[in-house]
């Protein structure tokens, strides 16, 4: 069986985020950049995966500019075969992602595509649900538990929802994106990286592709959070609940 990840480049999670002086965006420049930790997630289970013996190659993809290359020396820091970068400039939206990954499906024929179930950026929780739509395979979304089933065809997919655990059994070639608990991913140890950076990394356009880059959605305006009113000491109880009530309004 043959999974490929798709990973993401994003500002590292632990940076504090600066909207630009235009509001065009966030502020990018000398910002410390990494992998996206949903798509560390997805890309920890497909290891673990080709470990247990269900697996016995992993696929990872990224798209971007050259920059990519580093999230994709990551991953294979981390353990995967191979690396294939989708080579573009422009500014990419959820749906052409979808395409890009499409068309990468059909020439590669995996068995398992695993995405993050989001990325932490733009939060769009879109790519996953879109990639499954155009390549007609079914979906296990914001994964908590990944199981082979035994002698099958078939993987079952635990997720949490509202209502408690649901439980999906799909049938390969399937689509599944990682949600937060599903494991804690790996280290990339010293000599894996290294042997790292003499991996190859395959390279392709969008062209090359067939998929023509087009902008689905335009950012208005960039804004930060109202920063939050500092709050006030009480004396009593009595004094909270009348806070709370008559001015507050909450209960």
């Amino acid at each position: 069986m043959k999974i490929m990840v798709a990973v993401k480049r994003v500002i590292d999670y632990a940076v504090k985020i600066r909207v630009k002086a235009d509001k065009s965006g966030v502020e990018t420049t000398n910002v410390k950049m990494a992998m996206n930790p949903f798509c560390e997630i997805a890309l920890e289970e497909a290891l673990r995966l080709r470990e247990a013996g269900h697996a016995k190659e992993v696929v990872v993809v990224s798209m971007g500019g050259p920059q990519c290359a580093e999230t994709l020396r990551t991953g294979l820091a981390m353990g995967a075969d191979r690396a294939i970068h989708v080579s573009t400039t422009e500014l990419l939206h959820p749906l052409t992602v979808a395409k890009l990954l499409r068309g990468l499906a059909e020439s590669e024929k995996p068995n398992m595509l695993l995405l993050g179930k989001q990325a932490i950026d733009d939060d769009a929780n879109q790519t996953g649900q879109m990639i499954a739509g155009l390549l007609h395979w079914p979906q296990g979304t914001f994964a908590s538990k990944v199981a082979m089933e035994k002698g099958s065809d078939s993987v079952v997919v635990e997720r949490e929802v509202d209502g408690g655990l649901e439980s999906l059994k799909l049938q390969l070639p399937a689509v599944i994106t990682a949600d937060l608990r599903l494991n804690q991913p790996r280290y990339a140890t010293l000599p894996n990286i290294m042997k790292a950076k003499k991996k190859p990394i395959s390279q392709v356009t969008p062209e090359q592709l067939g998929v023509k880059i087009s902008r689905d959605l335009e950012i208005v305006e960039v804004i930060e959070p109202p920063k939050r009113k500092a709050g006030v000491m009480v004396a009593s109880v009595d004094e909270l609940l009348d806070k709370l009530k008559n001015e507050a309004r909450v209960i």
